[in-house]
């Protein structure tokens, strides 16, 4: 099965960069769509990571990754 993530890096307030990763997204995700979410993000302090706030974007990335499930019995 075919499992898409959407993962945003950011920059933080100690210099250093988080990532945030969503499973679920939708096909149709343009670039302005995921630049304004990372927007949304960063105004509402939404999240903070060790380096502290998050205050910039610095990139992002539509991953597909094949996963099989295997069944241990």
């Amino acid at each position: 099965m075919l499992v898409k993530y959407l993962v945003m890096t950011f920059t933080t307030e100690g210099g250093e960069k988080a990532t945030l990763s969503v499973s679920g997204i939708r096909d149709d995700l343009k670039a302005e769509d995921i630049g304004s979410a990372m927007d949304v993000i960063i105004a509402k302090n939404a999240f903070i990571s060790k380096g502290g706030k998050l205050i910039g974007k610095y990139n992002a990335q539509i991953v597909t990754r094949n996963v099989d499930q295997i069944e241990v019995v």
